[in-house]
């Protein structure tokens, strides 16, 4: 389930690293196939609202089965485009289709209750690994065969876990039995339902709001004096994130023994540590190095336990629970990543250093002031 759902998201970052030979090879300007990575992740954002939530209406393997056949499609489709505006619906559709993903991990959650918080951190490292890896491998692919190979083999991954999924995942029949209608009002009823949730969401897109601002300006950062790095360079920091990412299980399992803000005291602690890091020794590589392992496992370490938190609270409605959080979660990662940019054109590394210990320090205020609730497995 980890290798498959880290193998469904990566296609929303493929493009990410290879938008200049896109544009090259539809003659147009890189700025202009740009819009090819924003309709990718616009169609994931689309997904998570009103495809997520059929995991509670529907069997959730014939749903991830069926996600991943309509991928593999798409992907096929825009291997062989010769058209751009053709590779921009195709984008959207990737993105609308990659959500299998986030089937996955409410449908884990609900197969191993006593165990919740290590098997979520289990898949969300796939998915984590997914991500950071995407651009590693597009860019060697494009590299080494043309920026189509990078889809047309996705589609054979794709192909592969879609056979691990029909022969090796349990059935997981649903629980919703309203209209769709209905089941779209009832995702906002969950915000209403659980303040439990209210608080984490908000803890998660703070969180990945100061992470996706950091790694924006990042490059910004590291391309200039002193460091002076390029496009290769830089991203390396990117490979060394997975090494952060591998250890999400961990404070999983951390969830699964009692008081969950335990652990998110102390992933928030990292967080604001590596925030520290950069922000007196914004000039010392080493302290990059640091700082990147310890925002990585810091973000990545809350939002595990926050999954795992969240899916204690009705377990038929893992979906729809999940579709709120995780969209909050994409909310705080945009709004960081305006903030970031904005503030690095008016402030420069100093500015954005600032800002990144506001969402820091924000995310460690929602966790002390939030009720102590013992984890139900």
């Amino acid at each position: 389930m980890a290798v498959t759902a880290g193998v469904c998201v990566a296609n929303i970052y493929y493009n990410q690293p290879i938008l200049k030979e896109i544009a090259a090879s539809f003659n147009t300007t890189p700025g202009n196939a740009g819009i090819i990575s924003v309709l990718a992740q616009a169609g994931y954002g689309l997904g998570l609202f009103f495809l997520t939530p059929l995991g509670d209406k529907v069997n959730r393997k014939r749903l991830i089965l069926f996600l991943q056949a309509m991928l593999i499609a798409v992907l096929l489709g825009f291997t062989f485009m010769q058209h751009l505006n053709g590779i921009l619906v195709m984008s959207l559709l990737i993105g609308l289709l990659a959500v299998a993903a986030q089937v996955i991990l409410p449908m884990a959650a609900s197969l191993d209750p006593a165990n919740r918080g290590r098997t979520v951190g289990i898949i969300f490292t796939g998915i984590l690994v997914g991500i950071l890896a995407a651009r590693v491998f597009s860019g060697y692919i494009t590299d080494w065969l043309g920026w189509r190979y990078v889809y047309g083999i996705s589609a054979a991954l794709v192909f592969t876990t879609a056979l691990l999924v029909k022969f090796s995942l349990p059935d997981a029949p649903s629980h919703f039995k309203g209209h769709y209608g209905e089941l779209l009002r009832s995702v906002v009823g969950q915000i209403g339902r659980f303040a439990l949730l209210r608080r984490t969401a908000l803890l998660g897109a703070l969180v990945f709001g100061a992470f996706s601002s950091f790694w924006t300006t990042l490059t910004f950062h590291l391309s200039g004096a002193p460091f002076n790095y390029g496009t290769g360079t830089i991203g390396l920091f990117g490979i060394l994130a997975i090494g952060g990412a591998l250890l999400a299980p961990v404070f999983g399992k951390l969830a699964d023994s009692g008081d969950p803000r335990r652990s998110q005291l102390v992933s928030v602690s990292l967080l604001i540590a590596g925030v520290l890091l950069i922000k007196f020794f914004p000039e010392n590589i080493v302290s990059f190095i640091i700082a990147v392992l310890l925002l990585d496992i810091g973000v990545q370490a809350t939002q595990v336990t926050n999954i795992a938190t969240i899916y204690t609270l009705d377990d038929k409605a893992h979906s729809r629970i999940n579709t709120v959080y995780m969209t909050s979660y994409f909310i705080g990662g945009a709004i960081g990543t305006f903030a970031g940019v904005q503030c690095w054109r008016l402030g420069g590394w100093e500015l954005v250093t600032w800002q990144l210990l506001l969402w820091s320090i924000l995310a460690l205020i929602v966790v002390i002031t939030g009720r102590k609730k013992k984890v139900v497995v």
